[in-house]
C-alpha cells in the first residue's frame, strides 16, 4: 500500500465526525477523570495526614503547574505539527517532530531538576510564614521537580501517539501512572505494610513513582508497535526549523499553562490578607473543577489531531464540523459540571474533612466561580482550534486576558472595594466572559485570513 493510499485512508480525514470525535475523545476524557479523581485522592489522603499539609499543597500547585504547562505545552506543539504533517502527506517531517519532541521534553526535566535541588523554598516564604506548611510544601515540590523527567517523556510520547489519531494507548498509559499513584497514595503517607510513614513526602514519591511507571510502559509500547510515524533516534538530524515550529504553537501553549501559576500565586497573595482558608479554598477549588475541566481538556485531545489533519488537508467543511460539534458536547459537560458545583458545594468540600471555616469560605466560593463553566466551555474549544491551525498565539492573547490581564486586576479591585473574600470569586465570571468575546473576534478573523478559502469540496 502507497503512503498516499495509506494518508487517504486516515480516519480523521473520511469518519463521520460525531462518531470519530468520540471514538478519539472518550479514552482521553476517562483517562483524564482518572486523573482528577487522582487529585481529589492526593488531597484527601493528606488532609486525613495534616491540614497544614493540605494548605503547603494548594501552595505548591502553581509550581505544579508550570511543570505541567512546560510538558504538555511542547508536546501540544509537537502535536499539532505532527497532525498537519500528516494531513499534507509529509511523513518524514512528522517522524522528525516526534523525535524532537521527546528530546525537548528530556532536555527541560532537567532544568526543572536543577530547580527542586536548589531554589524552592524561597518560593513558599513568599506566602506563608509557618515554618511547618513551608517546610512541607518544599519537601512535597522538591521531590516533583528533581524526578520530573518520568512526567515529561511520556506526556510527549502520549501526545505522539494522541496526533496519529491513536487514542487508545495513551489513555493507557494515563491511566497506569494515575492508577500506581493512587494505590501509592496511602501507603507511603501513612506507612502501610511495614513501610516507614512518609507524610507530605509520600505523597510527593507517589506521585512521581506513577509518572515514572507510565513513562516505562509508554516507551515499551512505543517500541514493540508499529505506528504510522517512525520514532527513531538513529541517523537523527537536529533542525532548528522543526523546533521553531514546534514551539510555534507550544510556546503560547506553554505560556497559556504558566500564565496559570502566575494568576494562582497572585490570587494565593490577595487571599492569603484574608485568611489561610481562603487560599486553602481556591486550591481545593482547582482539584475539584478538575473533574469537569478535565473531560473538557480530554474532548479537546481528540479534536486538535481532527482540526490540525483537516486545515493541512485543506477541508473547511470537515474542520468547522468539529469545532462545531466539539463547542456543543463541551457545552454539555460543562452545563452538568456547574449543576454539581451550584447544588452540592457542601458535599464536594467534605470530601477533604473541611472545617466549618473551611466550609464558610468555599461554599459561596464553588456557587460563585462555576458561573464562568458554560463560557469557559466556548473558549477551550476555540483555543483548541487556533492551536490546531498552528495560530497559538491567538490562543495565548485569550487566556492572557482570563487569567492574567482581566482575571487578578479585576480580583484585586474587588478585594478593594468590598473587603470580603466572596466579591473576590465574582472576578472569574467576569473574566471568562471577556475572554469569551475576544476568541470569537479572532475567530472571525482567522476565518477570513486562513480558513475560508479552504477547498470544502471533499466529503464530510
Amino acid at each position: 500500500m502507497t503512503e498516499e493510499t495509506t494518508l487517504s485512508q486516515n480516519k480523521m480525514g473520511t469518519a463521520h465526525m460525531l462518531p470519530l470525535i468520540l471514538s478519539m475523545s472518550l479514552p482521553a476524557m476517562f483517562s483524564m477523570l482518572v486523573q482528577a479523581l487522582y487529585n481529589i485522592v492526593d488531597s484527601y489522603f493528606i488532609a486525613q495526614y495534616d491540614q497544614k499539609g493540605l494548605a503547603a499543597v494548594s501552595l505548591a500547585f502553581p509550581i505544579q503547574n508550570l511543570l505541567i504547562a512546560f510538558g504538555i505545552g511542547t508536546a501540544v506543539g509537537v502535536t499539532s505539527l505532527i497532525s498537519r504533517r500528516l494531513g499534507e502527506g509529509k511523513r518524514e517531517e512528522a517522524s522528525s517532530a516526534a523525535v524532537h519532541g521527546i528530546l525537548l521534553g528530556i532536555a527541560t526535566s532537567l532544568v526543572f531538576a536543577v530547580y527542586g535541588a536548589f531554589f524552592t523554598t524561597p518560593f513558599f516564604r513568599l506566602f506563608e510564614s509557618d515554618p511547618e506548611i513551608i517546610h512541607m510544601g518544599d519537601q512535597y515540590i522538591s521531590i516533583c521537580c528533581i524526578f520530573s523527567f518520568g512526567m515529561f517523556v511520556s506526556v510527549a510520547l502520549e501526545k505522539i501517539l494522541q496526533a496519529t489519531g491513536n487514542m487508545i494507548w495513551p489513555m493507557v498509559f494515563q491511566l497506569v501512572g494515575a492508577i500506581v499513584n493512587i494505590l501509592l497514595d496511602p501507603v507511603l503517607i501513612f506507612g502501610m505494610f511495614g513501610l516507614p510513614k512518609l507524610g507530605i513526602t509520600g505523597a510527593a514519591v507517589a506521585t512521581v513513582g506513577g509518572q515514572i511507571v507510565s513513562m516505562l510502559v509508554c516507551i515499551v509500547v512505543v517500541a514493540r508497535t508499529e505506528h504510522e510515524i517512525k520514532i527513531s533516534f538513529k541517523g537523527f538530524h537536529f533542525s532548528w526549523s522543526t523546533v521553531k515550529n514546534i514551539y510555534a504553537v507550544g510556546l503560547p501553549g506553554i505560556v497559556m499553562q504558566s500564565i496559570g501559576s502566575v494568576m494562582t500565586m497572585a490570587l494565593n497573595g490577595i487571599l492569603a490578607a484574608f485568611s489561610t482558608a481562603a487560599y486553602t479554598v481556591f486550591g481545593l477549588y482547582f482539584k475539584l473543577q478538575s473533574f469537569v475541566f478535565m473531560p473538557v481538556f480530554g474532548l479537546t485531545q481528540g479534536l486538535m489531531p481532527i482540526m490540525g489533519y483537516n486545515f493541512g488537508a485543506r477541508n473547511k467543511k470537515r474542520l468547522l464540523s468539529a469545532l462545531k460539534q466539539g463547542c456543543l458536547i463541551a457545552l454539555l459537560i460543562m452545563t452538568v459540571g456547574m449543576a454539581i458545583f451550584l447544588f452540592l458545594p457542601d458535599k464536594l468540600l467534605g470530601i477533604f474533612d473541611a472545617t466549618e471555616e473551611l466550609l464558610e469560605v468555599g461554599i459561596p466560593a464553588l456557587q460563585i466561580i462555576c458561573t464562568c463553566f458554560l463560557f469557559a466551555a466556548l473558549g477551550i474549544v476555540s483555543s483548541t482550534l487556533f492551536q490546531a491551525v498552528g495560530c497559538g498565539m491567538y490562543s495565548l492573547l485569550v487566556s492572557l486576558m482570563r487569567q492574567l490581564i482581566i482575571l487578578v486586576p479585576a480580583a484585586w479591585i474587588l478585594a478593594k472595594l468590598f473587603h470580603e473574600v466572596n466579591a473576590v470569586w465574582w472576578a472569574f465570571p467576569i473574566a471568562e466572559v471577556f475572554s469569551l468575546i475576544a476568541s470569537i473576534l479572532l475567530f472571525l478573523r482567522l476565518y477570513r485570513t486562513e480558513i475560508a478559502g479552504l477547498d470544502t469540496a471533499k466529503a464530510s
